[in-house]
């Protein structure tokens, strides 16, 4: 069986060279097995690129993918996914905090029939922020993707080819991998590996970064948003219809009563609101509609980096 190693790199140049060395390592042991492993460059801004090319160099079954501007991690494994020619694929990151030793314990899972396989952490070491970013992926998955309660998705998984070649069938702008692998099979399981500390610098993820994630995650695999707002705006409606019967009713019973300012105006804010957002929410649907519709790439490759390049 070969086995296709696809890494997205950013900012790695001091710890990409380790993380290919561990996978050089443990395949050695594992004979049964061929691999290859794509690297690729996400637009990184330190040396990254430089030792992609001195690995390929090295190494007939390394090839590396420049891309022309950042896209993002799920878009470099997009793009790695079109390289591939595995009979498995195994995602993994580029900092060394999943061990890549431990690649036998996803592909015996495979080897027993599932489709795809997630790597579990009990000890997860990351920051606080990572941590509660995890938390709040996890809760969304569950909710606007229907994901099992019990499945722990994280960055280091293995995956059969054509669960590979049918993600590859999405050709939206704004490709996520959990979304595409949970709307292509069930068959998936979990298995325990360790997670060790970052080896130098920090996670890429900013806030923003993954804001951005997760609206590409409800907003291109789920239509929820739209019923949450729906159903939303039909409550406050009640309420409103609700509350201009009680105001009518005490107007009729106390002629004298005042009609209070502050609640009229209370009640316009909480309306205008609630517009604004859906409308806000709407808007982004149009939008990424609109984006796709002008055939907005995933990714776009600036060089493919082989062995035998000169």
């Amino acid at each position: 069986m070969k086995v296709s190693f696809v890494i997205p790199c950013y900012r790695s140049e001091k710890t990409l060279e380790i993380v290919v060395s561990e996978i050089q390592n443990k395949m050695q042991q594992m004979t049964e097995h061929t691999y290859e492993i794509i690297l690729v460059n996400d637009c990184s801004p330190d040396g990254t690129l430089s030792v992609i090319r001195r690995l390929c160099a090295d190494n007939e079954n390394i090839i590396g993918i420049d891309h022309a501007k950042n896209f993002g991690q799920h878009a470099a494994l997009m793009a790695g996914f079109s390289f591939v020619s595995g009979d498995v694929v195994v995602c993994l990151d580029d900092d060394g905090q999943t061990p890549a030793d431990e690649v036998d314990k996803l592909l015996d899972k495979i080897d027993e029939g599932y489709d795809v396989v997630y790597a579990e952490y009990k000890h997860k070491q990351h920051s606080g922020f990572r941590n509660f970013g995890s938390w709040v992926n996890k809760k969304m998955t569950e909710t606007m993707l229907n994901k099992p309660k019990e499945l722990y998705v994280s960055s280091y998984f293995a995956a059969k080819r054509f669960i590979v070649d049918e993600m590859l069938n999405y050709k939206g702008a704004y490709p996520y991998v959990i979304g595409l692998v949970l709307r292509s099979t069930k068959s998936i399981c979990n298995v325990e590996v360790n997670h060790r500390e970052r080896m130098v610098g920090e996670s890429g993820y900013s806030m923003k970064k993954l804001l951005g994630l997760w609206m590409n995650g409800f907003t291109s695999f789920s239509i929820l948003p739209l019923r949450v707002a729906s159903y939303g705006g039909s409550l406050i409606a009640l309420i409103g219809f609700v509350y201009a019967i009680i105001v009518v009713v005490r107007k009729l019973v106390d002629p004298t009563r005042m009609l209070g300012w502050s609640s009229t105006i209370s009640v316009m804010l909480i309306l205008g609101g609630l517009i604004l957002l859906v409308l806000g929410l709407i808007g982004e649907y149009i939008g990424r509609m609109y984006i796709n519709m002008n055939n907005s790439p995933q990714y776009v490759i600036r060089s493919v980096i082989k062995y035998n390049d000169k």
